[in-house]
C-alpha cells in the first residue's frame, strides 16, 4: 500500500491504531502529572495539529490549547534558521532547532514550567539538548508524511505515518 506524492514514494510506517494507542498513553501521563495545575498547550502548526487534537480529546484535566507558527523545513531538510512565520512550513522535534528557539522565547515570558510533548523524537537527528517529558515514539532518522507531517505541503491528511522509500 505504498502512496506517492509528488516524486516520491512512501511505504506504511505506523499505523493509525498504534498512533492513537501512544498519544491516548502519552495524555494518561499528562492526567497523571498535571493535575490540579490547568496548563495551556502550545502547538506548533501545521505538523502537530492532529497529535494537538487527538491529545486534546484524550485529556481529562482542565486545559487550554494555543498554536504557534515557527519552522526551520525547507523540503525534505532542515535549514538550521528558525523563522517566526505565519507560513507555508512546519516542524517536528528533529534537530531540535526549532523547539530551543520556542523555548527561549517562552522562557522570557517566566512560565511557572514548561514540559515537552511529542509524538515523534528522532534521537539520532537532535542537534541541541532537549529535555522532553513526553514522547510517543522513538524513531529513526527517515523522511516521513502522515498524520499532520507533509512533503511540500502534501500528505497530511493520511491517517497512517509513511516513510520514505529510497
Amino acid at each position: 500500500d505504498t502512496i506517492q506524492i509528488k516524486d516520491k514514494r512512501f511505504t506504511p510506517f505506523i499505523p493509525e491504531e498504534r498512533i492513537l494507542k501512544e498519544v491516548a498513553r502519552v495524555a494518561s501521563e499528562i492526567n497523571r502529572d498535571l493535575e490540579g495545575t490547568n496548563p495551556l498547550f502550545l502547538s506548533v502548526l501545521n505538523g502537530a495539529f492532529m497529535f494537538a487534537a487527538d491529545l486534546m480529546r484524550n485529556l481529562t484535566i482542565p486545559s487550554e490549547i494555543s498554536f504557534v507558527k515557527l519552522a526551520s523545513y525547507a523540503g525534505t531538510s532542515s535549514t538550521g534558521k528558525v523563522k517566526e512565520l505565519v507560513g507555508l512550513n512546519d516542524d517536528i522535534v528533529d534537530t531540535g532547532v526549532t523547539m530551543k528557539h520556542l523555548l527561549e522565547t517562552l522562557q522570557a515570558r517566566k512560565p511557572k514550567e514548561i514540559r515537552i510533548a511529542t509524538l515523534l523524537l528522532k534521537p539520532d537527528k537532535l542537534k541541541v539538548e532537549l529535555d522532553i517529558h513526553y514522547v510517543a515514539m522513538r524513531i529513526p532518522n527517515d523522511f516521513i508524511v502522515g498524520y499532520g507531517l507533509d512533503y511540500d505541503g502534501l500528505g497530511r491528511n493520511y491517517r497512517d505515518i509513511y516513510t520514505v522509500m529510497e
